[in-house]
């Protein structure tokens, strides 16, 4: 593990929630997939399973989006301002069998306002270990979405969404008719 785990945990929540904003494929398109995501990446505490929760769920992404094409001073910004707008104020908890790790804001703020202070907190562990380079975006060239590399040795190009493996029978493809050729 690189980081805590709650800090990996909170990365990977807020890439995945990234990438649930597709050109032309809402990927929380209603309450159900909202569940559905909040059951995926742990989450605690309320949850009201309400189109304003989604609303503001998916008001959060352009603002984490940008993190991954920001600059530190433009990171640091982000993540000291979804502090201070969340008014949050870190403190060791220990919930659901879980060792002590910290939370900014009490479990029934709002889902939004938690996740949006869980990804700041796991940000600026990146901006103090100076790793803002396990930030990336997919290598696939038909893909946009973000990634976290939590690899030791920072080698993950690609997403979760397959390009991986698309990318790979490209360049099989390619050898092979250039072997025929």
């Amino acid at each position: 593990m690189l980081f805590t785990h709650d800090t990996e945990c909170s990365l990977t929540a807020a890439a995945a929630l990234v990438n649930t904003d597709r050109r032309g494929d809402e990927g929380l398109p209603d309450v159900a997939a909202l569940d559905a995501f909040f059951v995926t990446h742990a989450y605690t505490g309320r949850h009201e399973h309400t189109e304003d929760e989604l609303r503001a769920v998916r008001d959060l992404r352009p603002r984490l989006r940008r993190v991954w094409y920001a600059d530190v001073e433009e990171i640091v910004t982000t993540v000291n301002g979804l502090l201070r707008e969340n008014r949050a104020l870190p403190q060791l908890i220990t919930h659901d069998d879980e060792p002590y790790h910290i939370h900014a804001v009490p479990r029934d703020a709002p889902l939004a306002t938690r996740m949006a202070v869980e990804a700041a907190l796991a940000l600026a562990d990146l901006v103090r270990t100076g790793e803002l380079r396990r930030l990336r975006i997919c290598d696939h060239p038909d893909c946009e979405n973000v990634l976290v590399d939590l690899s030791k040795n920072r080698s993950r190009r690609f997403c979760d969404a397959g390009c991986g493996n698309r990318a790979a029978v490209t360049a099989y493809r390619a050898r092979r008719s250039t072997a025929r050729g």
